[in-house]
């Protein structure tokens, strides 16, 4: 004997009989839809995208059997990410070359002074050999 389906179990959920059609789903108040997006830190924008890179995200959602716009949001994100390391690998690349180039500049510039205080070249100066 098999079990009967109940209207909200996950059965009914994973068939497909809830869920995927406009006779067993239902808007959100906008209530319950602020706290969702507050919950999951979501914010929504408004975007013109040329309609290729539109139909390009349907297609690949389609294949991998999700909706385009989560598609969308996954892809932002693993761009900001990545964009962001190298941001950052640049910034510190840069400070670091910043901070040899004064450790140098620091080194260099008190030989340098006291060379140029001797207006002749002294034998205590000089190394040993």
């Amino acid at each position: 004997m098999t079990k009967a389906k109940k209207p909200g179990s996950p059965e009914a959920w994973e068939s497909g009989e809830l869920g995927e059609n406009a006779h067993s789903a239902k808007a959100a108040s906008a209530e319950t839809t602020q706290a969702i997006n507050d919950a999951l830190g979501l914010q929504m924008i408004s975007i013109r995208l040329p309609k290729s890179v539109i139909e390009d995200f349907k297609v690949i959602a389609q294949i991998e059997g999700v909706g385009y716009q989560p598609l969308m949001r996954t892809a932002l994100m693993r761009f900001a990410e990545c964009e962001a390391k190298r941001v950052m690998r640049e910034y510190a690349a840069q400070r670091e070359s910043e901070k040899k180039a004064a450790m140098v500049a620091s080194s260099t510039s008190g030989r340098g002074a006291r060379r140029t205080k001797a207006s002749v070249d002294r034998p205590e100066d000089r190394k040993v050999a």
